[in-house]
């Protein structure tokens, strides 16, 4: 049996509004779309946070918004539940765009009702492909992160279990947690998150204290065990 499309809901561009709390990131996400998504994609509006991020969705209506996981005032999942919960633009679908590949960024992501998750090492013309399919209705992962959607579904991955310890940590924790479980270095924790080496070891102690672990390498473990790298 050949797989069903849903039809195309947009005729002309795919408008879209870009939320990322980088204005650099924002400007290069957008040159690049205006390059390679020519009569394509066009760009409404661009946001910062997640109070920016409503207000625009609100006012402009895109067909998709390009979000950012991580924002300050709650993250991408703070913008789908106020935009759902408002009424505002019950037509648009999320695509995240994201540095992170972690397991419950994805998952959470999704959960809050994104149509697709891409990592930001994609290509130009890949992301115009990503944001033309969830427009009309498909869901978009990249290769990696689509296995981790499916084992969540299938149970593979305990994410209440996962949920339950990562809402002990704060934002900056968890992106702590996940480079050292890594093996990044502090000095490289600090350079990658532009902090003090100081902050780093403030937060490592604070992450172990939380998750009840004593050393790097069952930070390791327990991150490994959870999908999490």
């Amino acid at each position: 049996m050949s797989e069903q499309h849903p039809a195309p809901r947009v005729s002309g561009p795919v408008a879209i509004v870009i939320v990322d709390d980088h204005a650099m990131f924002r400007r290069g996400v957008r040159a690049e779309l205006e390059s390679a998504g020519r009569g394509l994609v066009r760009v409404l509006a661009e946001a910062a946070d997640v109070d920016e991020a409503v207000a625009a969705v609100s006012t402009h209506h895109p067909d998709v918004v390009l979000l950012d996981v991580h924002l300050p005032g709650g993250g991408g999942a703070e913008v789908m539940r106020r935009v759902t919960a408002s009424h505002a633009s019950p037509d648009t679908r999320y695509l995240a765009l994201s540095v992170s590949d972690a397991a419950e960024d994805v998952i959470g992501t999704i959960r809050g009702g994104a149509r697709g998750y891409v990592t930001k090492t994609i290509t130009g013309p890949e992301l115009v492909q990503a944001i033309g399919r969830v427009a009309e209705g498909d869901a978009v992962f990249s290769p990696r992160l689509a296995g981790f959607v499916l084992d969540a579904f299938s149970g593979s991955i305990a994410v209440a279990a996962v949920d339950e310890d990562l809402d002990r940590l704060t934002e900056r924790e968890r992106e702590v947690m996940r480079l050292i479980a890594r093996g990044y270095a502090y000095k490289e924790v600090a350079k990658e998150l532009f902090i003090s080496i100081k902050t780093v070891e403030t937060h490592m102690s604070s992450v172990l204290r939380k998750l009840q672990l004593s050393s790097r390498h069952e930070l390791t473990r327990w991150a490994s065990d959870r999908r999490l790298l």
